[in-house]
C-alpha cells in the first residue's frame, strides 16, 4: 500500500528583543525575549506507518537521521505515549540553518503537533511542551502556538498580540553556533528584568547577543550597516540573520530589492498565531 503523506507548516520566528537576564547553576542562560511568527516555512510531510519504525527519507547533508530533531521529536512522543505506529518524514528545508530563525526547534514542534493528531495519541498540549523542551528551549513556543514574551530559559510563555507587521531578512551567509556566543567572555549576563513586562517587551528593541556575533562575525555587522539605512534593524536569536520591521509589503519590497542583489533573504508577513494553532 503506498504511504500517504500529509504536509504540514513549520514556520520561523523572529526575536523582536533578546535579554540575557542571568545564568541557572546548570549553565543555562536566563532570557527575557519577544517572538514573533513569520509567514516563511519549512514544509514537513508526514505518513503514519504501522511497523513502528520512524524513518526521515531526506537526511539533511551533514546532519546524521538519528540526531535529527524531528527524528527525535517522533521518537520522544511514540515513547511517552506507546503507541504502536510509527512515521516516514520528509523534510524541505526553506528556513536557513544557523540564522537564528528557529527552524530546527519549528521542524520539531510541527512533528510533535501533527503526529499527536495522525496517531490520535491525544497528548494535551501543555504536555507535548514539556516534551518539546527536552529538545531545546525554542520547541516550546512554536507548540504553544501564540506570539510570546517570553523568561526562564526561553520556556515560560505569556501571550503577546502584536500588530501586523512585515519584515525583511537578510542572511548574511555565515553559519553561527549558538553554543559559542552563549559561552563567550563577552557576553553580559545582567541585563534588569522587566518590571512592565508588555510596554517594555513591546517597545525594546535589543539583543543582548548581537554585540558579540557581530565582533565574531563581521558578515552580520555589514547586513546591519546596509539594513540601517532604512530603519533601525536587529538580529534574530543568536544570528545570523537580521531584520528590518515595517509597515507594509509595500515598503518591505522596496527595502528588499535593494538589497537582493547582495544577499540572500526574504520578506515575510508577521502572523498573530502559528499556522497550525486550532487546527490540530
Amino acid at each position: 500500500m503506498t504511504a500517504v503523506f500529509h504536509a504540514y507548516p513549520a514556520p520561523a520566528k523572529l526575536n523582536l528583543m533578546l535579554k540575557v537576564v542571568g545564568r541557572r547553576a546548570d549553565g543555562y542562560h536566563l532570557l527575557e525575549t519577544v517572538f514573533r511568527f513569520i509567514d516563511y516555512s519549512d514544509t514537513v510531510e508526514l505518513a503514519v506507518r504501522d511497523d513502528g519504525v520512524i524513518e526521515l527519507l531526506n537526511p539533511i547533508d551533514g546532519v546524521p537521521a538519528e540526531r535529527d530533531l524531528t527524528v527525535r521529536a517522533a521518537r520522544l512522543l511514540q515513547q511517552h505515549s506507546g503507541t504502536p505506529l510509527g512515521a516516514s518524514i520528509r523534510l524541505t528545508k526553506r528556513i536557513p540553518m544557523g540564522g537564528g530563525l528557529g527552524g530546527g526547534s519549528s521542524d520539531a514542534a510541527t512533528v510533535l503537533l501533527a503526529l499527536n493528531a495522525l496517531w490520535q495519541t491525544a497528548v494535551p498540549r501543555e504536555t507535548l511542551m514539556q516534551l518539546g523542551l527536552k529538545l531545546g528551549a525554542d520547541v516550546p513556543v512554536f507548540i504553544f502556538g501564540r506570539n510570546a514574551f517570553a523568561t526562564g530559559i526561553g520556556e515560560e510563555l505569556t501571550e503577546l498580540e502584536l500588530p501586523e507587521k512585515w519584515y525583511v531578512v537578510l542572511h548574511p551567509g555565515v553559519h553561527v553556533p549558538t553554543a559559542e556566543i552563549f559561552s563567550s567572555e563577552l557576553l553580559t549576563r545582567d541585563s534588569g528584568i522587566s518590571i512592565m513586562r508588555i510596554l517594555e517587551t513591546t517597545q525594546q528593541r535589543r539583543n543582548d547577543l548581537q554585540r558579540v556575533v557581530t565582533s565574531k562575525y563581521p558578515a552580520v555587522n555589514e547586513a546591519l550597516s546596509e539594513l540601517e539605512k532604512y530603519g533601525s534593524p536587529l538580529m534574530t536569536g543568536s544570528g545570523s540573520c537580521v531584520f528590518l520591521e515595517c509597515d507594509s509589503e509595500n515598503e518591505a519590497d522596496k527595502v528588499y530589492k535593494t538589497l537582493s542583489q547582495k544577499y540572500n533573504g526574504f520578506v515575510a508577513r508577521g502572523l498573530s498565531v502559528h499556522p497550525l494553532f486550532g487546527s490540530i
